[in-house]
């Protein structure tokens, strides 16, 4: 039988999902040790770089599917 690669195994999948959610909630965690003074006033609140690093991520994911729709080609464009 052959084996799964490591990363594709859905206990493996599972325990990087645990482990990436404990990081950023730990580095959300964090500002009540060190406060951000932020330079613009919304920059300044609670968990600010979490969640504009968030809507920037979803921004650029739905940007790229738009993108997608304008220069998708066939299966077999290539195939000439």
């Amino acid at each position: 039988m052959e084996r799964k690669h490591w990363l594709v195994r859905p206990a493996t999948i599972r325990h990087l999902w645990r482990v990436f959610i404990a990081v950023l909630g730990a580095t959300v965690a964090l500002e009540f040790l060190f406060p951000i003074t932020g330079h613009f006033g919304l920059d300044g609140s609670f968990g600010f770089h979490a969640w504009f690093g968030f809507v920037a991520c979803a921004v650029l994911i739905l940007f790229a599917k738009l993108l997608g729709v304008f220069f998708k080609r066939k299966d077999t464009y290539y195939d000439r």
